[in-house]
């Protein structure tokens, strides 16, 4: 059988997979399938390959290995069954016209009660009264946009309980209108302030004192959140109260005890509990029914007791008072400075700048004229390419500036100015725009040192970053020369209990390559050589690791590198690295230009847009605002499918095995950077996402429910009628290794689920009525019979009877 897979005529039993037969994982994965449908044989993980990658070591450690006792789940979700019967036609287009029926009330009364404010605001006398009246007109409007969505949740749901909701049923789109309104509530911008715990607390929440909690991925069903004393979440971690699966909305409860840490990128699902003064590493899961006793430490995806201490940073002095000065010294500065600017700005300008109400406000005949539209055309292009020179600068002095009051190592309170400071520097200096400007391309090394990266030696390769590149502070971030990151990368260079903070240095070894979405801490116990494979849990503690891969969660070693993966390798000095690295920084360019153009096209649409409303205010008053707000959000969607179409019409997506110096991979690199993909999260959870899947060019089943999956390539998806894609699961149809790039279709059964925070590799087959549980990572290659379950990282199946995932 392994003969066969990776085509050789015999094998000895003690031939090494990878070193000896030239297999790859995704050969390796292969065999594990074949493996499979042999009854008369165990089951075969990759995990398994990599630790025995011998005939024979496998063959002894499947002999001799017992299974796993399963974890106790705790009580099961109360309702329905754990599946329901597909929704009907009927049921799916009521859900979908209910939820646009909402979304044009609520648009109506935005646009009512915008224009009725800045009637208000324009008629002040000067800029001092302009301001006054912007700030008493933005007071009331945040009290109403901050009170609206904890009002509509006691009145259409009450207190959530333990159940199940038919997903595209009435019941459903009350719990949609809730989530929507719970997430888009402007109290979400002050995660990692006690006013946003203030705010979970009045969804029903039982939150005890002194809680941190920074991640910006918020909990609808709050009611069954308890937190307790002293407990710190960290950045990404997601405890949403809910899942959805096999087409149902499950409501389930996240329990933690007093002094718990939650460490980043974690996944808490439904019915999952933290003891006192427990702690979850860092990029690890909870799946349902697990229950971490008081005191021990796990991590691994699904967790498993450890002896590592994930919580490093001391307490410090941080009483009510500090919490009280800081929310009221927050809330003046949103009340006097940024809701002012936001609402009444655009009013004062237009007084102190009357040219540029000519492009506001043009009046009919202005609207077809040649001369307005090139003055719009002007203004649209000095406001949107000004901006980049001036936010460089901004970045350039204000973030170094404010670095001078931050001593790395040194333990401070939160809620202080060193922690006020703090935060402004992870804000200014993590902006997307910026990112995804110079990322895929020679600029991006030369931005992050500008922003503060310790680089060492680069060695350009024209792809050492993706477009997906953060970090607390940019001053304590060091890569080392020749290491390659793809997207993802989130460098956690700041620990957090629920009481202090402390930022430490974070050091990437050199000639690393790093997979996609790593979390990698200040203590990563990693250095020279490495491969970090896609979600990888780096380790905290131990030797420190070199000339390795890393794998899973929590990980594993595994070759650093395979035969195949070194088919380009002629490419990576001498001439020909000059040549083709000129080449390719010449295509980014053209794609970095394209990227912009595309930006300022769309600011440009948008602004006649505004002028339009403008102008129909004074025939049709605020219909014509709110006809303006639905337009913005149509242009949007049409556009940027259109733009992804335009990028793709002459080169298809397909399958390739190619060097990062092959024309083909530099139009990947186009389509991942030009279009938009930000606007696809308005149509989370509903009909209408499927719309623009189909448009995107997704093969795409019927009634689909997507709570925010994200494809990477579109056309090279293929999902089957009634899948359940959970929020934060990726299906990504790529990988790139060095300097080889791979990438291939892959194919989600009917009637299949992805958890919360699930990763789907390229080439990859899940057969109808599978699940993959949360956090899981499905390997490259991979093929999931019908129904099974597959959990973990790397994922393999489970058995049925199992409680690491319970349906």
């Amino acid at each position: 059988m392994l003969a066969d897979v990776v085509r050789v005529e015999q094998v000895s039993v003690d031939s090494h997979f990878f070193d000896d037969l030239g297999a790859d994982s995704l050969v390796m994965a292969h065999f594990c399938a074949r493996v499979r449908k042999r009854t008369d044989l165990p089951s075969v993980s990759m995990k398994d390959v990599y630790r025995h990658p011998t005939i024979r070591s496998l063959a002894t450690a499947l002999e001799d290995s017992a299974p796993a006792p399963p974890v106790e789940p705790s009580a099961p979700v109360s309702g329905a069954p754990v599946s329901a019967a597909p929704a009907g036609m009927p049921a799916y287009v009521l859900c979908g016209a209910l939820q646009l029926l909402t979304f044009l009330g609520y648009s109506y009364v935005v646009a009512v009660v915008t224009a009725r404010g800045y009637e208000w605001i324009s008629t002040g006398s000067g800029v001092f009264g302009a301001y006054l009246r912007s700030v008493m007109f933005g007071a009331a409007g945040l009290l109403v946009l901050c009170a609206l969505p904890i009002l509509v949740k006691w009145a259409l749901i009450g207190r959530w309980k333990p159940g199940q909701i038919r997903i595209w049923s009435l019941g459903y789109v009350r719990f949609w209108i809730v989530k929507t309104l719970i997430r888009s509530n402007p109290l979400v911008l002050f995660v990692g302030s006690p006013l946003y715990l203030l705010y979970l607390k009045a969804l029903g929440a039982r939150i005890g004192r002194g809680v941190a909690v920074f991640s910006r991925n918020v909990p609808v069903c709050t009611d069954l959140l308890v937190i307790g004393d002293g407990t710190v979440i960290r950045k990404d971690s997601f405890f949403n109260c809910y899942r959805a699966h096999a087409g149902l909305i499950q409501v389930g409860a996240v329990s933690l005890g007093k002094d718990v840490t939650v460490s980043e990128a974690t996944v808490l699902d439904i019915e999952t509990s933290l003891g006192n003064g427990a702690q979850l590493g860092h990029a690890s899961s909870l799946h349902s029914g697990q229950a971490v006793p008081d005191g021990e430490h796990w991590h691994g995806s699904p967790a498993q007791p450890t002896e590592v201490e994930y919580q490093v940073v001391g307490p410090a002095d941080c009483g009510a008072l500090r919490r009280v000065a800081h929310s009221v010294l927050q809330l003046l500065a949103v009340l006097l400075v940024y809701v002012p600017l936001a609402v009444g700005g655009l009013g004062i300008l237009l007084a102190e700048a009357p040219q540029l109400r000519t492009v506001l406000e043009p009046g009919p005949a202005a609207l077809t004229s040649w001369p307005f539209l090139l003055d719009a055309l002007t203004a649209s292009a000095v406001l949107y390419f000004g901006a980049v020179p001036l936010l460089l600068i901004v970045l350039a002095t204000v973030p170094r500036l404010l670095n001078r009051a931050i001593t790395p190592g040194r333990v401070y309170p939160l809620y202080g100015f060193h922690y006020g400071v703090h935060r402004a520097i992870a804000f200014m200096t993590n902006r997307r725009f910026l990112t995804r400007l110079f990322g895929d391309s020679s600029g991006i090394v030369h931005y992050l040192r500008f922003l503060g990266y310790d680089l060492s030696r680069i060695e350009q390769t024209g792809s050492n970053f993706g477009t997906e590149v953060r970090h607390e502070t940019p001053y304590l971030s060091s890569v080392g020369s020749g290491t390659m990151v793809a997207d993802g990368l989130s460098i956690v260079n700041a620990d957090f209990s629920s009481t202090s903070f402390r930022v430490s240095r974070a050091s990437i070894g050199a000639r690393n390559f790093l997979g996609n979405r790593i979390a990698y801490p200040s203590r990563g116990r990693t250095g020279d050589n490495c491969l970090l494979a896609t979600k990888v849990m780096v380790p905290v503690d131990g030797e420190i690791r070199e000339g390795v891969g890393l794998l899973g969660s929590p990980s594993f070693e595994i070759p650093r590198s395979v035969q195949r993966d070194s088919t380009f390798d002629g490419l990576k000095s001498g001439g020909k690295l000059r040549s083709r690295l000129a080449s390719k920084n010449r295509h980014n360019a053209a794609t970095m230009g394209l990227f912009l153009l595309v930006g300022w096209i769309y600011f440009f649409g948008v602004t006649l847009l505004a002028s339009v409303a403008s102008d129909l205010y004074t025939s049709f008053g605020t219909s014509a605002f709110a006809l303006a707000y639905v337009l913005v959000f149509l242009f949007t969607a049409v556009y940027f499918v259109l733009v992804e179409r335009a990028v793709t019409v002459f080169h298809p997506l397909g399958p390739l095995f190619c060097s990062i110096y092959d024309l083909r991979f530099w139009r990947r690199e186009r389509y991942w950077k030009v279009p938009s993909e930000t606007y696809l999260r308005i149509f989370n959870g509903t009909p209408f996402k499927n719309v623009i899947w189909r448009l995107l060019g997704v093969r795409l089943g019927r009634r689909v429910f997507d709570d925010g999956c994200y494809l990477t390539e579109r056309t090279m998806v293929a999902i089957g009628d009634g899948c359940t894609l959970n929020g934060g699961s990726v299906i990504q149809c790529h990988s790139q290794e060095d300097g080889a790039f791979k990438s291939d279709r892959s194919t989600i059964g009917s009637g299949c689920t992805l958890g919360v925070g699930a990763f789907v590799h390229y080439g990859v087959t899940i057969g109808d009525g599978a699940m993959l549980a949360p956090d899981s990572f499905l390997m490259k290659g991979e093929v999931v019979p019908e129904h099974a379950r597959w959990a973990g990282n790397p994922a393999r199946q489970i058995p049925r009877n199992s409680g690491q995932e319970r349906e």
